[in-house]
């Protein structure tokens, strides 16, 4: 497969996700993709990356507009706060796009099968750092009635999270302290840098106003573990994912990473396993 014929990948955010991503394409998947742009808010970012990759910053570029020309697929790998505009601006430059900050898409959904259709471009959501999107998938169609999320992670996890703040003292914190009991539409809108997991599962599943997610600082745990039940008439399920912290970057999920790179895999091969 030559160059004109490998997929054209660019990331924007260059943080740990957007960094881990970068190398694996570079290093891992040269025979079906090309990294061929980045960006990030902190231009230094991106240039270090690129150099890191390069040995110069020939894959930087200066805005999202310069990215998107480059491009076949968009990763957004920033922020929720920022992850609906890329996508947005992505799908309208005629790329396809994967979500690493699902919890931005909350409230745009019905816009973004639009954009999407319109645009005969994919969008493609990462399962991230738990276990059984495959399941939920399938349940969903014989009729889900319950889906509960249980999060826990160690308290420095929640570090710079305003709700948190505002709310509670967790420094020298001895035993669990339950942080939020709600639905998976209000925990993306309370921890949207902490809970993306909540908004792949209610998307999913039974939509993010009916899926209960509940988020515990636990100063015994340190991994990031995430337990779901699911009740439905095709079969109960239960699944618990312990989860290696990112080494770069504590407040994700190695996991999360392996997981877009799974699905880029997806993406780059003719065969797709599972549901």
């Amino acid at each position: 497969m030559n160059h004109r014929q490998r997929l054209k990948i660019g990331i924007v955010g260059c943080g740990a996700i957007g960094s881990s991503l970068a190398k694996e394409i570079v290093k891992g998947m040269r025979k079906h993709a090309c990294l061929v742009a980045l960006f990030d808010i902190r231009p230094e970012k991106a240039q270090l990356l690129s150099r890191k990759l390069t040995r110069d910053t020939k894959l930087c570029v200066g805005n999202l507009k310069a990215l998107i020309k480059r491009s076949d697929l968009v990763i957004e790998a920033s922020s929720a706060k920022a992850s609906w505009e890329i996508v947005c601006q992505s799908l309208s430059g005629g790329c396809k796009v994967m979500v690493m900050s699902v919890g931005g898409m909350v409230g745009h959904l019905d816009e973004l099968y639009v954009l999407s259709r319109k645009n005969n471009a994919m969008v493609y959501f990462p399962s991230g750092a738990i276990s059984g999107i495959d399941a939920i998938k399938a349940a969903n169609i014989g009729k889900i009635q319950k889906v509960v999320l249980t999060t826990r992670k160690h308290p420095d996890a929640f570090s710079g999270v305003e709700y948190v703040s505002k709310n509670f003292k967790l420094s020298g914190l001895k035993h669990d302290k339950l942080l939020f009991k709600g639905s998976a539409a209000m925990a993306v809108k309370y921890f949207p840098q902490n809970i993306n997991v909540a908004a792949v599962l209610g998307l999913a599943g039974i939509g993010m106003r009916k899926t209960l997610v509940r988020i515990i600082a636990s100063p015994k745990v340190k991994k990031n573990i995430h337990e779901i039940e699911i009740e439905s008439k095709a079969a109960k399920i239960f699944t618990r994912t312990e989860n290696i912290l990112h080494p770069q970057n504590p407040k994700t999920s190695f996991l999360a990473v392996l997981s877009a790179i799974a699905t880029l895999n997806e993406i780059l091969q003719p065969i797709k396993i599972g549901t």
